[in-house]
């Protein structure tokens, strides 16, 4: 049960929870800390695709996925990997539910404790990140604007969390977790407030799953 947690748990922190989201119209010369003001003020739901390396700190060959999300503000989102294993997150307003489709293991806990400081309180969680994250400017790289997220939670399982920016659109996220791993998201085909059907948000156990958590 334990190593189930535990597994469970590393993907979980791939994520991103993962993690999704999008558009704006915005000055192609606006500096990341418009973007993501302009991002946050504009997008109230999205869904789209997104490809996710993980890097770990011994330099082993990185870990790829993919798969596509949803979300609508505040607190509901469904984050899927569908390649190299099948797993599902998913807010509900209320808990976060993670399933584990190879382990056939769910784990869940209160949403609130989820969103406070990770990527998931950018992309679904309400417009206050400045509650939750020292925000800065970071400068321009790979054609992108970007932003550094630092949480003010010393809980957090991450470092700090990078949103890079072009035209308006979030286009990328690194997350520096407190393992040492790097995890890159970059996000395609996304479409900016979208109606998403509510039965998205919505997670019941499958039948002879174990379930952990709250």
């Amino acid at each position: 049960m334990m190593i189930r947690k535990s597994v469970c748990s590393r993907r979980m922190s791939g994520f991103g929870l993962a993690l999704a989201l999008l558009f704006s119209a915005a000055s192609v010369r606006a500096d990341g800390l418009a973007q993501l003001k302009q991002f946050m003020d504009g997008t109230h739901s999205a869904r789209g695709s997104f490809s996710q390396q993980v890097f770990s700190k011994s330099g082993r060959k990185p870990q790829q996925a993919n798969g596509s999300f949803a979300f609508s503000r505040p607190g509901k989102f469904r984050w899927v990997y569908e390649k190299p294993y099948a797993q599902v997150l998913v807010g509900d307003g209320s808990k976060l539910w993670a399933y584990d489709q190879e382990l056939n293991q769910v784990t869940t806990k209160k949403l609130g404790q989820a969103l406070g400081s990770t990527p998931a309180a950018i992309l679904a969680g309400d417009n206050s990140l400045d509650r939750n994250f020292v925000l800065k400017d970071a400068g321009s790289a790979d054609g992108l604007e970007w932003v550094e997220a630092t949480p003010k939670s010393s809980d957090s399982s991450f470092e700090h969390i990078r949103l890079g920016f072009a035209g308006g659109q979030l286009k990328a996220m690194v997350l520096n977790d407190n393992f040492g791993q790097t995890t890159t998201l970059q996000f395609g085909q996304m479409e900016r407030n979208p109606a998403v059907d509510p039965a998205q948000f919505r997670f019941v156990p499958p039948k002879g799953a174990d379930v952990v958590g709250e």
